[in-house]
């Protein structure tokens, strides 16, 4: 779960860890540490035991105060940085061969010429080839210092001798906008993954590109998007509400009240607007739709969020390691502290099963129902709205499971999905290029007919012996199977847009926000009116 992060100017920290705690807890501390250094029967590892202390402590409190280990400092802050520093490539791993599926556009893979379906094979004069390699090895021995070079060997089909290539490293963007585009001929769609630093200028640049297409009507997706910056979640919402309207505030025992309001004008205060969430749309998402809902600018539609309604600050130790504290409450402008109860640290670790056990995916009944002491209401059009579990939609889409069985949920866990298509696209990628020179050609007439899905069958049945095709359960879930495929080849040949503009045929809770625009549900709320 990502964690919102309360993104003041960091001060540095010049109070001592003992001058913090009372001194009576420092002294009882460094005891036990020390007796457990000179009398245990083995030899000890005093950091480990110092940081599983640190988390003990930090359990203790909220289920969201976290340690970071040093090592995992760099790949916790990718997402909310927006960048990392590397050579600028998506890969996977291959049987054993680490093969490059795209390079970022602007990159230094890019501007080298290095392309996609190139197989690294060795990296430093050393073969990484055939020896086991890990997504972590690959991290490891490609990233590093900003400015600083690795050797790598490529084999390229056309080419009978490997090709050497000295990457200099830079950043390298990791987009939280993961595609923009025209769902139907006047509404346009964004599918927003996190909120980091780079997050409201890639939504004011998708809203640029699609109010010069003719939007008319905006779908914003926030399904699955844990959070990120409280930040950048007041300045995205900051786009579709006027003048000072409170967006969100915050307060805690040592954090005297915040209010962030709107200020700037945004790029799409007036227009009709949907949020989509579900049960893992998380913290900055719950700022983003509660404050639409509330402020009634909008149409939340989908399931009720996760629920997190805590901020945390990053703090740096002196060895390089991080903690993230929770410091304070966030409200929506109702007032509203949608954080879920945490007071049984095991029942909150299972909410979501027992969210879905108890039916509330499938059945809006099924919901837990709140007591009036956190019932709220909407500011403009006096709507009442809950706290203390979420975000509750005001469409409600059910999730379906007709399609998805034992067969295909096999298919998906043993990643053959992502494995085939990355051999196909490997296979025929000329093949394919010729046949649909461009994106729009290849999503209208790419089947996946009898021979493909052989072939596919063919490769699965090779890579596990043990998955048994079953007929009956592949014919229910034949046209989801198909699409994943579909989708899977068009995001390997293009990327993450084109993948989306097929898959979403499934996206239940767009298609339902798709129809509660188009037949004039949206209207009859007078939500545009606000």
């Amino acid at each position: 779960m990502r964690y919102i992060v309360f993104f003041i100017t960091l001060l540095q920290v010049t109070t001592s860890f003992a001058q913090v705690v009372p001194k009576p807890e420092v002294q009882k501390f460094d005891e036990v540490l020390t007796y457990i250094s000179k009398l245990y029967v083995d030899e000890v590892n005093t950091q480990k035991l110092t940081e599983s202390a640190i988390e003990g402590m930090l359990e203790k409190l909220d289920p969201h105060s976290v340690y970071i280990s040093k090592e995992e400092v760099n790949s916790a802050n990718e997402r909310i940085n927006g960048s990392f520093v590397g050579i600028g490539i998506r890969f996977q791993i291959l049987k054993d061969t680490l093969m490059v599926v795209a390079t970022i556009p602007g990159g230094p893979s890019e501007k080298l010429g290095i392309m996609a379906g190139d197989k690294i094979i060795k990296i430093e004069g050393k073969s990484v080839a055939g020896i086991g390699l890990k997504t972590a090895d690959v991290r490891d021995k490609l990233m590093g210092e900003l400015g600083s070079k690795v050797k790598v060997e490529i084999k390229r089909k056309s080419n009978k001798k490997s090709l050497d290539y000295i990457i200099t490293r830079d950043n390298i963007p990791v987009n939280s906008v993961d595609c923009a585009y025209m769902v139907t001929p006047s509404t346009g769609y964004i599918k927003l993954t996190s909120f980091s630093r780079n997050t409201t200028e890639e939504i004011r640049n998708s809203l640029r590109t699609l109010k010069s297409k003719g939007m008319l009507n905006l779908i914003l997706d926030l399904q699955d998007n844990g959070g990120g910056l409280l930040y950048t979640a007041k300045d995205v919402c900051d786009e579709f509400l006027s003048s000072n309207k409170l967006i969100v505030y915050s307060e805690g025992k040592h954090q005297p009240r915040t209010d962030l309001n709107a200020g700037l004008k945004g790029l799409w205060e007036s227009g009709k607007l949907v949020v989509l969430t579900n049960e893992n749309s998380a913290s900055a998402s719950e700022i983003v739709s509660g404050a639409i809902q509330d402020w009634d600018r909008g149409l939340i539609v989908g399931r009720r969020t996760f629920g997190k309604g805590l901020v945390q600050k990053p703090i740096s130790l002196t060895d390089g390691s991080e903690i993230r504290l929770t410091i304070a409450r966030y409200f929506t402008p109702s007032g509203r502290f949608i954080q879920k109860p945490y007071d049984d640290l095991e029942s909150y670790k299972n909410d979501y099963m027992d969210r879905y056990l108890r039916g509330e995916f499938t059945n809006k009944d099924s919901i837990k129902k709140f007591p009036d002491s956190l019932k709220f209401n909407t500011k403009i059009k006096n709507r009442t709205v809950y706290g203390g579990g979420g975000i509750m939609p005001d469409v409600f889409v059910p999730l379906d499971t007709t399609e998805i069985t034992e067969y295909f949920k096999a298919l998906s866990r043993g990643g053959h999905f992502n494995t085939f298509t990355l051999t196909y696209v490997d296979k025929h990628r000329d093949e394919i290029f010729q046949k649909n020179p461009d994106f729009e050609i290849f999503k209208n007439n790419f089947i996946c007919d009898d021979s493909f899905m052989k072939e596919f069958f063919d490769f699965v049945k090779k890579e596990q012996e043990d998955l048994k095709f079953n007929q009956a359960e592949y014919l229910v879930s034949e046209k989801l199977i198909k699409l994943r495929l579909k989708a899977m080849i068009a995001q390997d040949l293009w990327g993450s847009t084109e993948f989306y503009q097929i898959y979403n045929e499934t996206n239940e809770i767009l298609q339902s926000a798709i129809k509660s625009i188009e037949s004039k549900a949206y209207d009859e709320a007078g939500l545009d009116k606000y």
